[in-house]
């Protein structure tokens, strides 16, 4: 199951849960802001940053 990470990896500010956020395929995780400093590419792994698929509202963790 994804890891739903509450705080952007590169600038650390906390991320809202259904807002727009970015993975890549690792999951580390960023903020739109860093997504696009970033220029879209992980700058852990160099994979590609994508937008994070959100969960429906209310729904429980397994």
């Amino acid at each position: 199951m994804l890891e739903m990470k509450t705080e952007c990896e590169h600038c650390h500010d906390a991320l809202i849960e259904q807002g727009e956020v970015y993975i890549c395929s690792y999951e580390c995780t960023f903020c739109v802001d860093c997504c696009t400093a970033l220029g879209g590419l992980c700058p852990n792994c160099g994979g590609e940053l994508v937008r994070r698929p959100r969960r429906p509202q209310g729904a429980e963790t397994a």
